[in-house]
């Protein structure tokens, strides 16, 4: 019976550069590796059933988004195999306003903040001290990613209302607008992608969204080494293997968290998309992961 150390299960056309890197690194050390996409999701579901393969790390994603796939995460769960950012830590991550709370908890510095219940819960709010928050605020609804029903620059109350029906089951975060200083010619806004206990701190432009890394050089220069120790702070906070988290320096030299956890993360490479993450950090996380014990 086959027992493959590294299985990826994927169906997004855009992880087909991924999953190449993730086969080059386990061939490079040795490894054996299956990938399942919806063409042998099938084939693959009727082995493990059979006892005929079995695997000893599962990297998903696609069961997110793919229904069919959840029976695939749910045998390795039920199998002791060792997940990638498992479904259990990876839901609580995903809202945004349960991982601020445990954020501060843990003593990482997010934004001022104020909680809304979800609108199904309660439509109607107690008088809310937006003045505390500066104007413009960002409105953030809990649990949904890539920026959508995000409003960076709120000024109203009458924003806050319509913002709570667009997605009316989830929680509301609205939070004091962070400006980054100025370092040199970028400002001081990150994302620093997490592997394993390995951070890739990037610049990052919250504008077109494109990654440019950062030097060992400009690190030391700009004193800049909290990213690392925030982003291993957040990830013993969530609990996941992989992710992205934004970070911002401020004029008073304060480390800000603003955007907490990115999963699953778009890993596109940079090459073939300018908004991608740079190739080599790609193929940095592609050997982390292959090697995962």
């Amino acid at each position: 019976m086959p027992n493959y150390d590294l299985c990826l299960a994927w169906n997004w056309e855009y992880d087909a550069d991924l999953a190449a890197m993730l086969e080059a690194a386990c061939r490079a050390q040795g490894l054996t590796f299956l990938q399942v996409t919806a063409g042998n999701l099938a084939a693959t579901w009727q082995a493990l059933l059979g006892a005929e393969l079995s695997m000893r790390v599962l990297f998903d994603r696609a069961s997110d988004e793919h229904a069919p796939f959840l029976a695939l995460a749910e045998w390795a769960r039920a199998h002791g195999v060792r997940c990638i950012n498992p479904r259990e830590q990876a839901q609580l991550a995903w809202d945004k306003t349960h991982m601020h709370v445990e954020l501060a908890r843990a003593g990482v510095a997010t934004p001022r903040s104020l909680i809304l219940p979800p609108f199904e819960i309660q439509p109607e709010l107690m008088p809310l001290e937006l003045d505390a928050l500066g104007t413009p605020f960002v409105i953030k609804p809990a649990c949904r990613g890539g920026g959508l029903g995000v409003m960076p620059a709120a000024t109203s109350m009458a924003e806050v209302l319509t913002a709570r029906q667009l997605f009316p089951s989830d929680a509301y975060l609205l939070q004091t607008r962070v400006t980054p200083r100025l370092l040199g010619t970028h400002y001081a806004w990150f994302r620093v992608i997490y592997c394993l206990g390995h951070v890739h701190p990037c610049w990052w432009d919250c504008q077109t969204h494109v990654y440019a890394p950062l030097s060992g050089e400009e690190e030391h220069q700009y004193g800049l080494s909290p990213l690392g120790e925030i982003s291993r702070r957040i990830a013993q906070v969530c609990g996941l293997d992989l992710f992205s988290t934004e970070i911002a320096l401020t004029s008073d030299g304060s480390f800000v968290s603003v955007d907490y956890v990115n999963d699953p993360l778009d890993l596109r490479l940079q090459s073939k998309t300018p908004e991608g993450v740079p190739d080599a950090i790609v193929r940095s996380i592609a050997e982390q992961l292959a090697g995962l014990e």
